[in-house]
């Protein structure tokens, strides 16, 4: 893998058997993805786009070809190892926030450096950080109860930008949003790839967030249909 490249995939093919038959959700997917990009997979409901975020997290293994990621081969590393390269180097953003209800914004945020072997302190510092970039600091101790939609995405993406990850997979991250909101949480996500250098991949169908995408993958039945720049700072390539 070259010096600036995160993700690269080869060849990628995903099956799932569906009684004598088999459902082939990703067929020959080729793609690089660059340090620092901002881009997004686009196509309808079964055309892969979730399949290839969960092997890129390393949330699944392909059925054939290679999915290299961080330096690492997600077909070859066993369950221990991916955790380990979730837990370091990559967020995840969901489209349900998947908050934990008993704790609060803090807490949750929190929650990933645990595994991390910080102190108090040093949590402290990155959780309040986590929590300034995305303006909620100041409900570091309300529960998710409290918070507006809006407001548990931010901290859902607090959440996956604490440990200061080098790539972020946000699926349908503004699924359940209305369209301020739906800015807002877009704003917040440029504005952290833009000073963290922060490379976020994007599962979506959703015309708000793919406004905001600097590089559009659309996905057909499994396959790449287009892979285009579509702002003037995306420097990702299909390959």
């Amino acid at each position: 893998m070259d010096n600036n490249a995160i993700v690269k995939t080869r060849d990628l093919v995903k099956t799932y058997p569906m009684g004598k038959t088999e459902i082939r959700a990703l067929d020959r997917v080729s793609l690089t993805f660059q340090k620092g990009e901002f881009a997004g997979l686009v196509g309808p409901s079964g055309s892969g786009k979730t399949t290839l975020l969960n092997i890129i997290g390393s949330l699944d293994v392909p059925t054939e070809g290679s999915a290299e990621v961080l330096g690492a081969f997600v077909e070859q590393l066993g369950h221990r190892a991916a955790a380990a390269l979730r837990n370091k180097h990559i967020g995840f953003i969901f489209q349900t926030f998947n908050l934990l209800p008993v704790y609060t914004a803090y807490e949750n945020v929190e929650f990933p450096l645990l595994l991390l072997g910080l102190t108090s302190a040093e949590r402290r510092k990155a959780v309040m950080d986590a929590l300034d970039w995305v303006g909620l600091s100041d409900r570091a101790k309300s529960k998710p109860n409290q918070l507006s939609g809006g407001q548990s995405q931010r901290v859902a993406i607090a959440r996956a930008v604490v440990k200061r990850p080098e790539l972020v997979l946000a699926d349908e991250p503004t699924a359940n949003l209305d369209a301020e909101n739906s800015h807002h949480i877009l704003d917040t996500m440029v504005s952290l790839n833009e000073n963290l250098g922060t490379t976020f991949i994007f599962a979506t169908h959703d015309e708000k967030v793919i406004a905001h995408i600097r590089r559009k993958i659309v996905l057909v039945d499994g396959r790449v249909a287009r892979d285009e720049v579509t702002g003037s700072r995306a420097e990702g390539r299909a390959s």
